[in-house]
């Protein structure tokens, strides 16, 4: 003991030294801890912040119909899921009708945008017609009076001649009657003026001239033989009689027509016809004649459009004083056009614009983003100008669009429910036949896949009645008689609620039910709405739902049932219909598109 106190007093500067410098020591690291603690804490709650505001829902913004309650890939893309809210927007100062999209989804989607200009739009139209008479110039030659073919001065079809020439010799008994009476009539010219002025009136309604009236009455014998005339320079096209023919008054002789001045007549389709004016210069070129092209200008329009082959036909005059052009040659024109060519005029490119058939809509990329966010926007379509649409009415000059991906981008507006191309209200679809086992998107009906259930006779017997009544009803919708259209649906109302759903059990029970209330409501839709496109409407819900009841509830009929579909019912969204015939018989527009439609579907088969 007393060995460790002398240490101590001999060594206490350095013991303490050591001890002062362990107490630093153990201030710094007691510091760090804490700090170390505390930054952990802070972490901590962070992580759990963000947990609780992490959604429950993700979903790929390529793949919007994939929705999983974790984090993960698409397994479709193996792109990063990411989460609902982030397809939508928050602040204060954003549509909330924004559709955002990540950089690394946009540029999966190849999504490309591009400035809104202004330019003079030019349209190169390439036209198909072929080489025509001119109306105007040509002359039917019709029997004057009845008589005898004496001499025939045209030889053949296709022979030129000249105005004035001799083209055929006529002996007419009547008319060598008609001028012995002018003859007889002369000695009365004083006595009874009338009688001499109605048989020159006579003669001159049968074609001859008061010269030739003159040199009958001077030579004071009738002229036996007629010379018939032709009244233009031309060529004879037709050539109806031959020599010794008889021929009554009216009948055709000869067709002259003057091919000096032909017309080119061109095919112009309804979305070429803005484009054409009067006093457009087309350059033409003949398959029969390889290497020479022609020019004339547009001197006329049809003023309507031909309901079969919808083409209207722009017409060309051109001289053709050497013959080389001959009718029904054909041709093939090109017109360079501008539009408003003192103006400049917004134009898009075809690829930026989603067309229904009645809506145009773009999607607008929204400046001052972090991400790419768009807009949906229904614009007003100009005329096509080459791959571009004039715009007339909806975007302004400097504004951003999107020209590709733009699908994708209404896929996602589709999901959100946001205004899109189908849906312009906004809201998440519903076409009335999803019975709540899919939330966004309906399985077309048939593709859908169906639990067949074993029905009892009597059932059978009383749902087949009401299909019956139902067809009937499609029947009075397809001639689009208002009058007819509600006394059916009461007849199929009737039938609807003579089905004894008592009949069926368990689940065949439920479904029916599920199915018979919408019927129902729609059916009395139909009665009671004045409008028959309401009316159309309600009844493609009753369409639906029957078509999910005739699968469901198996064979109740030797004859077969056809499920049928129009694309373009309802702004292109389309609709179903059920039939007992093969062949289309469009409900949804009736004469205007009757046949517009195809079989999707058959049941009973």
């Amino acid at each position: 003991m007393k060995q460790i106190i002398n240490y101590i007093n001999n060594n206490y500067k350095v013991l303490l030294i050591v001890i002062i410098g362990a107490l630093i020591a153990g201030y710094f690291v007691g510091k760090s801890s804490n700090h170390q603690i505390v930054k952990s804490n802070e972490h901590n709650e962070a992580i759990h912040d963000h947990v609780d505001e992490t959604p429950t829902t993700w979903t790929c913004s390529m793949h919007p119909q994939i929705k999983q309650e974790e984090f993960g890939l698409c397994p479709i893309c193996a792109m990063d899921l990411i989460p609902l809210t982030n397809m939508q927007n928050e602040g204060d100062n954003v549509d909330p009708n924004e559709i955002v999209m990540s950089e690394s989804a946009a540029r999966l989607a190849e999504i490309q945008t591009m400035l809104v200009s202004s330019g003079v739009p030019n349209k190169t139209i390439y036209l198909q017609g072929r080489v025509e008479p001119d109306e105007r110039k040509i002359s039917e030659l019709t029997a004057r009076f009845g008589g005898r073919i004496e001499k025939l001065m045209v030889n053949f079809t296709g022979q030129n001649v000249k105005e004035g020439e001799k083209l055929a010799t006529i002996y007419s008994p009547g008319l060598v009657t008609a001028q012995r009476e002018l003859l007889e009539a002369i000695s009365f010219k004083e006595t009874r003026p009338s009688l001499y002025v109605a048989a020159r009136g006579k003669l001159k309604l049968w074609d001859l001239s008061d010269k030739q009236i003159n040199n009958i009455e001077k030579k004071g014998e009738p002229i036996v033989y007629f010379d018939v005339l032709s009244p233009i320079t031309g060529t004879v096209t037709m050539r109806h009689v031959s020599i010794g023919d008889y021929v009554k008054e009216g009948t055709p002789l000869f067709e002259v027509i003057d091919l000096s001045k032909l017309w080119v007549m061109f095919d112009a389709y309804e979305s070429d016809l803005p484009w054409i004016n009067v006093g457009d210069k087309i350059d033409f070129t003949i398959q029969a004649l390889p290497g020479k092209t022609f020019s004339s200008i547009v001197t006329y329009i049809d003023p309507f459009i031909n309901r079969k082959t919808r083409i209207a036909k722009a017409r060309l005059e051109v001289v053709n004083n050497n013959g080389e052009l001959k009718p029904e040659m054909f041709a093939i024109g090109l017109l360079e056009s501008k539009f408003a060519e003192n103006s400049n005029e917004i134009l898009i490119p075809k690829s930026s614009v989603l067309w229904t058939g009645k809506r145009a809509v773009v999607y607008i990329k929204v400046p001052d983003r972090e991400s790419p966010s768009f807009l949906f926007r229904e614009i007003t379509l100009g005329p096509e100008a080459g791959s571009f649409f004039v715009v007339a009415d909806g975007l302004e000059e400097g504004e951003e669009i999107a020209i590709n991906g733009v699908f994708k981008i209404d896929a996602a507006a589709q999901l959100a429910g946001f205004p899109s191309m189908m849906n312009p209200g906004g809201g998440i679809i519903s076409t009335g036949h999803n019975h709540g086992d899919i939330e966004n998107i309906d399985i077309p009906l048939e593709s859908k896949e169906y639990t067949v259930f074993k029905t009892p006779e009597e059932f059978s017997n009383q749902f087949e009645k009401f299909i019956n009544n139902y067809i009937i009803l499609k029947d009075a919708f397809v001639a689009t008689d208002d009058d007819q259209v509600i006394e059916f649906a009461k007849s199929t109302l009737a039938s609807l609620n003579k089905v004894d759903m008592k009949l069926l059990k368990g689940d065949a029970h439920l479904l029916w039910m599920s199915l018979y209330n919408p019927i129902l409501d729609n059916l009395e839709g139909i009665i009671q709405m004045e409008d028959m496109e309401i009316k159309r409407n309600h009844f493609s819900i009753v369409s639906n739902n029957l078509t999910d009841a005739i699968a469901a509830f198996g064979d109740y009929s030797n004859n077969p049932i056809y499920l049928q579909y129009c694309p373009m019912a309802f702004d292109d969204q389309g609709a179903y219909w059920i039939s007992n015939k093969k062949e289309i018989r469009n409900p949804y527009f009736g004469d205007m598109m009757l046949k517009c439609g195809e079989v999707k579907k058959v049941f009973n088969e």
